[in-house]
């Protein structure tokens, strides 16, 4: 009764612990560190520049970018071979297979403060939204 009782206990220990680290992994595939965001917004030549990691899903998941200022989603792929390299984007009317390895750029027109642009893979498993403020 007693090895029964501790093959439970130390059975639920390693399921536990197997969850507490998967869950912990999943979070750092997104590269965004704990409670802070990825600096992925920049200027160029007068032009907002949102670039995104494709593989695996998008990173950063969640971008916050200016208001009416002319924007270039800059999506890089490399050794890209799963959904996300298929990405949709709605509100733009952009459906595109992306390069396993390379960068695209999507022309995203000036967006009015609280617009929300949200993007997928095909699928739709993986999204990313642009929050304009």
């Amino acid at each position: 009764m007693k090895t029964i009782v501790a093959s439970i206990v130390i059975a639920a220990a390693i399921i536990y612990g197997a969850v507490v680290i998967t869950n912990r992994s999943s979070t750092s595939s997104n590269n965004q560190p704990a409670g802070g965001t990825i600096e992925n917004v920049s200027v160029e030549n007068g032009k907002q520049i949102i670039t995104l990691a494709v593989r695996g899903g998008y990173s950063p998941r969640v971008t916050n970018a200016k208001a009416n200022v002319p924007t270039i989603l800059r999506l890089v792929t490399s050794g890209t071979f799963d959904c996300s390299s298929a990405v949709q984007i709605p509100a733009l009317g952009y459906r595109s297979n992306l390069p396993q390895s390379g960068v695209t750029e999507v022309e995203v027109p000036p967006q009015s403060a609280g617009t929300s642009i949200k993007g997928m893979c095909i699928m739709g498993m993986y999204t990313f939204n642009l929050n304009f403020s």
